[in-house]
């Protein structure tokens, strides 16, 4: 873990918040800025951000979430204070612009390049200083000249000097920019070590000395590198996934003007009361009221129902939501970060914050790590220089292995070793990790909230009922539906594939489809418009059509969204292992009782909006349950973040899969149990690896601080205890799991 990596501006400071002030949001004199914070990598870099703005007058929120690395500034009084504050965090190392997605993502895609590029400088020159430092192993049993001895030191630190200055830059900008800021962080040791081995390794060479350290230093950067990278990976897919929620609220919006006159406008310059053009098939970008226009509305992504909703004059919609059938002109009445989309981010991004409190180890150890260290390092150094009385070059190279014996490359790896063999796993069962501490939070879990449609059933309607309908009826209904998008429509046209399409079809947002059949008026959609009656809607929670051929006749099809084939013994396996089941859905109180009478659930939740999930699962946190969310619409991704931990499936929106901490493929559910069952394998291991990583330091150090080790065997110990952890979270791979008691 590090804190701030600053990358230097390009241009004179201060130039790129020019202008910072239009992008100030104001309201009842509470000013609101969201910027990106550059240089954010660890929870600590987002405790330095909060606590120092909320120490300020007048700032009323200041909460960073570190998987987008988005900075959410609130303040009261003047609106050029937001521009104070952020020269006050950027005097902190880090530095902050205007939130953009876009931007979001190319500067986490060059960070990973570029640490991947130093580690590859670092692994290439190690490989060719070991060869080197092997010649010299070699010749010193083998009484060696001292000039050739020689010219083997000066090879090496032509090759590993070079190689350090280029490839310790991640650990170095991070170091400097912490003591600029009047602090240290774990990087200054590592720092220190990496600097002083080959300095002094290179005074020792210009002396003809008999030691040189250059191995030592080039290897200790290489391992670290390879552990930042996969930190760093495990950060980026999650950040990137994160980034496309973003990404969804964020879309240009068509404003119709008083002159009739069409222009694009960002959500964020959208004010209430203008009104909106949301065409067939495009996301609705505010939140309002329908001015004109009648259509159907996919609201899938906030209530997780499978049937669209009628949407007409007067009708409220939500930005995020599908229009399928027919144009609709909208008054916006909340635009930009006060949509119930924007609310669903914060919901996430607050419920991503009480995560926070399950930091990896090295986050808890990094606050008294680098002064420990220092202190150690320092003691090593005078006490054998002033009080052993050696010289001050052997005494320096002794604080040397004392920096670098404590590297904490084995604590650090501990957890990393374990969820990369336990990644491996589960990818070849089709479950895919997104969170770093994941797998902790899976094996706490004791309580399992299943979301139903496209959780618990498959989400995609079936026909499962053609009421009696005589073949060349279906047929001709099924050819009028080719024509829509309407879910039921294509659940009819994927049960009668063959059906040839009925050409002039019209179709009435809202009610259904029209044509012209051999003996009169065909209709297919709502029951009531088809029969010009009731015709008992509601039945099947909605999931039905019904067909008129011209003739007089009338037949209702009725649909179902039927289980996954093994949702049943999944959530038998779960029960005998001890797991408490529950059903939270969004849909009606009759589709949810139905599918938990057929599936044995006890506890069920119907009708739930996305801010009831979370208070839902809020109210089970404050009873001390740690539960474990399934689900997969917009309307459960508040409540993925909010849970302990969360699984997506992979047939799930975007937006679900950024919130979940693991995301499954396949059409079952028994990825789930395996996931549990190797997340409480991974917590023995991990907790084994820790216990090593604690052994390792208590035998070494005192060692090291004895001046019996020299800075090349302190990077061998370090490798060595390195290697002993991994190998150790190896065995996870070819274990057996099961999920039990």
């Amino acid at each position: 873990m590090t804190d701030a990596v600053a990358v230097p501006p390009a241009e004179e400071p201060g130039d790129h918040l020019d202008g910072i002030d239009g992008y100030v949001r104001s309201d009842k004199g509470t000013h609101r800025l969201q910027l990106l914070a550059e240089g954010v990598h660890c929870g600590g870099c987002v405790r330095k951000i909060e606590q120092a703005l909320a120490a300020e007058p007048g700032v009323t929120e200041a909460r960073v979430n570190l998987t987008t690395r988005r900075l959410n500034l609130a303040w009261r009084g003047a609106v050029g204070e937001g521009r104070r504050l952020v020269e006050k965090v950027e005097a902190l190392g880090f530095r902050l612009v205007p939130f953009d997605v876009e931007r979001a993502q190319e500067d986490d895609a060059a960070e990973r390049r570029a640490l991947l590029r130093a580690m590859a400088i670092a692994g290439f020159a190690a490989a060719n200083v070991m060869l080197l430092s092997v010649a010299v192993w070699a010749g010193h049993a083998q009484g060696m000249a001292e000039s050739t001895r020689t010219l083997l030191h000066w090879f090496s630190a032509l090759v590993a000097l070079p190689a350090i200055a280029v490839a310790g830059q991640p650990f170095f900008r991070s170091a400097l920019q912490a003591l600029r800021a009047g602090h240290t962080n774990m990087d200054v040791p590592i720092s220190l070590a990496v600097i002083l081995a080959p300095a002094v390794s290179l005074f020792e060479t210009i002396r003809h000395g008999p030691h040189a350290y250059f191995d030592s230093a080039i290897m200790l950067l290489f391992f670290l590198l390879v552990g930042r990278y996969l930190d760093r990976q495990a950060r980026g897919r999650a950040r990137q996934a994160a980034t496309r929620l973003l990404a969804l609220g964020a879309r240009a919006v068509t404003v119709v003007g008083p002159d009739g006159k069409h222009r694009a406008l960002p959500p964020r310059l959208v004010e209430p009361g203008m009104t909106v053009l949301a065409t067939a098939g495009e996301r609705i970008g505010v939140d309002g009221r329908v001015k004109d226009g009648t259509s159907e509305v996919d609201t899938s992504l906030l209530t997780g129902e499978s049937v669209p909703r009628a949407a007409g004059p007067g009708a409220r919609v939500f930005a995020g939501t599908l229009n399928i059938a027919a144009p609709l002109t909208v008054t916006a009445t909340h635009a930009g970060d006060d949509t119930l989309l924007a609310e669903v981010v914060r919901l996430m991004e607050v419920a991503e914050k009480q995560k926070g409190r399950f930091v990896t180890l090295a986050d808890r150890l990094a606050s008294w790590y680098a002064p420990v260290v220092h202190t150690l390092a320092l003691a090593a150094f005078l006490g054998w220089w002033l009080v052993a009385g050696i010289a001050w070059t052997e005494a320096l190279l002794i604080a040397c292995a004392v920096l670098i014996i404590t590297c904490p490359c084995a604590l650090g790896l501990a957890v990393p070793a374990v969820q990369v063999v336990a990644s491996e796993r589960l990818l070849k069962r089709g479950v895919l990790l997104k969170a770093a501490t994941a797998l902790e939070r899976l094996a706490q879990v004791r309580h399992v909230v299943f979301d139903k449609t496209g959780t618990l059933t498959r989400g995609r309607p079936e026909l499962v009922d053609g009421g009696g309908i005589p073949p060349d009826a279906l047929a001709r209904a099924a050819g009028m539906a080719a024509q829509s998008r309407h879910p039921l429509a294509r659940a009819l046209k994927r049960a009668v594939p063959g059906a040839a399409a009925v050409v002039g079809v019209r179709e009435h947002p809202g009610y259904g489809l029209e044509a012209q059949g051999p003996a009169g008026p065909m209709r297919l959609g709502r029951g009531r418009w088809v029969t010009g009656e009731d015709a008992g809607e509601g039945g099947a929670a909605g999931l039905e059509l019904w067909f008129a051929d011209g003739t007089g006749g009338t037949w209702r099809l009725g649909f179902e969204d039927a289980p996954r084939a093994d949702a049943a013994a999944t959530l038998r396996t779960l029960e005998d292992a001890g797991y408490a089941v529950e059903l939270l859905s969004g849909d009606r109180r009759a589709t949810a009782d139905a599918l938990a009478d057929q599936l044995s659930i006890a506890e069920v939740t119907a009708d739930a909006s996305p801010a009831d999930k979370v208070a839902r699962l809020e109210a089970l946190r404050e009873r001390g349950v740690s539960v474990l969310m399934v689900g997969d619409g917009l309307n459960d991704a508040p409540a993925l973040a909010a849970a302990h931990a969360s699984i997506s499936p992979a047939s799930a929106m975007d937006v679900s899969q950024t919130a979940a901490d693991a995301v499954f493929q396949g059409d079952g559910l028994g990825a789930v149990v395996d996931t549990l069952a190797t997340a409480r394998a991974a917590d023995r291991l991990v907790r084994q690896n820790l216990a090593l990583a604690f052994v390792y330091n208590a035998v070494t150090v005192p060692i090291a601080l004895a001046g019996l080790v020299t800075p090349l065997i302190a990077a061998l110990a370090m490798s060595a205890s390195s290697i002993l952890v991994v190998s150790n979270a190896l065995r996870l791979g070819w274990q057996r799991t099961a999920l039990g008691r």
